[in-house]
């Protein structure tokens, strides 16, 4: 069921709990939830977020799933969090101060979960975030809590640099890394 303008209004500063737990293949962290994800509890929820199919042309689902289906994801050895736990109507309201915070308690989540991997998406905010002003796309020489970090383009319908088929090959350069790291 959409939410109404309502309720999409009045899901500002709410939160989504995070998806996961120990032992993942990956935790994918988006920047922030969007006041749509926050109206109906569903990570990447907006209608037009790539996120979900991208993810499944990947490789890392066997089919492409809905938001609302998100629970089968750490069945699958796939969590999801947010830097910056605040939804916003743009990510670019967060202050660099916000992100920077956000940095230290997705570390600390990192720390506790012990993924294989994580993946930010969105270099901008990535950048902000761990204090990696030149990062690029792709696999970094930097660790978060010991975990190997890799920065995934952000999958909104707002970034126009960036179409389904272009994540799905991104996403998928991380799923067969990760799949090379398991052998």
């Amino acid at each position: 069921m959409r939410p109404t303008r309502e309720e999409i209004a009045a899901a500002a500063g709410r939160t989504i709990p995070d998806l996961g737990g120990p032992g993942l293949r990956v935790l994918f962290s988006g920047i922030n939830p969007s006041l749509y994800s926050a109206a109906t509890g569903h990570h990447f929820a907006r209608p037009g977020n790539r996120f979900w199919p991208a993810l499944h042309r990947s490789g890392f689902t066997p089919r492409q799933l809905h938001p609302s289906e998100q629970k089968v994801l750490p069945g699958l050895g796939i969590g999801i969090t947010n830097v910056v736990a605040r939804a916003t109507a743009r990510a670019d309201e967060l202050s660099p101060a916000e992100l920077v915070a956000g940095g230290r308690r997705f570390a600390a989540l990192v720390r506790r979960w012990q993924p294989r991997y994580v993946a930010v998406l969105g270099v901008t905010a990535y950048r902000v975030a761990f204090g990696r002003p030149k990062a690029l796309i792709g696999p970094q020489d930097y660790q978060i809590g010991g975990v190997p970090v890799w920065v995934l383009p952000n999958p909104s319908g707002l970034n126009a640099h960036f179409q389904v088929d272009s994540l799905a090959t991104e996403f998928a350069a991380l799923h067969e890394a990760i799949t090379n790291f398991a052998s």
